[in-house]
């Protein structure tokens, strides 16, 4: 595969073709068990809300991933750009379109695809947007495939994002389809606030997002945490998917709903979504392990590392 390089993030094929390139550390083991867990899932998964594979490319030290080119970049540059014009057009419409997108893409991962997946890294700077703003999940290469028979698994050597990893995870090293439920429960409280996770270090509101959203909830003002550019009149919406992401943020994952409840309760097949209240004691535990997670994220650092 010839590529012509732009920058390093975009190139073109010699039949024009724009496409995305990811460029990987020649010099890291890591890099390369990335690069071979990435380019391994992805050859095995196609799904619409899923980025394409296009192909790879290794040559001496240079590793590159080639995917489909998706011009509105990742959901970051828009939803925490407040000063941007694509982020006044992130009106409720669009924002519940990408909740869904990225929620059918999660379902597939642990249920409908080939083989199961756990991603381990959402976050808002690993959804692409393309032209239509239809989300992908991108950024595999933390991600880890499940035996039918499993129902989690355990490490010694924790990988992901930190404020965004659930607390049987930071604390224990045991990972599951359940916490990636955790992670869309952060996710989807950043969507709908338009506030990063990050964002709360060392505020006097609150200890992280999560525990901002719970206070809200508990005192009755859930309405104060929306973020303002959001239309009135899709209040009970907003307020669905709010209470949606605190079923999943819960400290238990045995209380966690699983993905195919996640999408019936976005639709309102589940009927009313009630409001979830952790225990005092869990509140407090939890919003210290975030908030020590936080601190240790500062620079919002991803390690990695192998199980397989």
């Amino acid at each position: 595969m010839v590529i012509k390089y732009e920058n390093n993030s975009q190139g073109i094929l010699p039949n024009g073709q724009e496409i995305a390139v990811k460029r990987l550390s020649g010099s890291s083991s890591q890099g390369i068990r990335e690069f071979v867990n990435e380019v391994d899932l992805l050859a095995k998964l196609k799904h619409k809300n899923l980025v394409q594979l296009l192909g790879c490319c290794v040559q001496r030290q240079e590793k590159l991933i080639c995917y489909e080119y998706l011009p509105n970049g990742s959901l970051d540059m828009i939803l925490f750009e407040k000063e941007s014009s694509k982020y006044m057009e992130l009106g409720w419409k669009m924002r519940y379109k990408i909740i869904e997108g990225i929620s059918r893409g999660l379902f597939y991962l642990h249920e409908e695809s080939p083989i199961k997946i756990i991603h381990r890294d959402l976050k808002a700077s690993n959804i692409l947007l393309d032209r239509n703003m239809n989300p992908k999940i991108s950024d595999f290469g933390l991600a880890r495939f499940f035996e039918d028979e499993l129902t989690h698994k355990e490490t010694s050597k924790i990988a992901g994002t930190f404020g965004y990893m659930a607390p049987e995870y930071v604390l224990h090293g045991t990972f599951s389809a359940k916490s990636d439920v955790y992670i869309f429960g952060v996710l989807l409280l950043e969507i709908v606030t338009g506030q990063k996770n990050s964002s709360f270090l060392g505020s006097s509101r609150a200890s992280n997002l999560i525990s901002y959203a719970w206070q809200h909830c508990a005192e009755g003002t859930i309405q104060e945490m929306i973020d303002p550019i959001l239309e009135d009149e899709y209040l009970d919406d907003i307020t669905r998917c709010i209470n949606v992401a605190l079923h999943c943020v819960q400290e238990d994952p045995i209380n966690r709903p699983n993905m195919e409840m996640i999408n019936l309760m976005l639709g309102g097949s589940a009927g009313t979504v009630q409001p979830v209240f952790p225990a005092a004691w869990s509140f407090n535990q939890t919003a210290d392990m975030s908030t020590r997670d936080n601190n240790l994220g500062t620079k919002r650092k991803t390690i990695t590392e192998s199980i397989l």
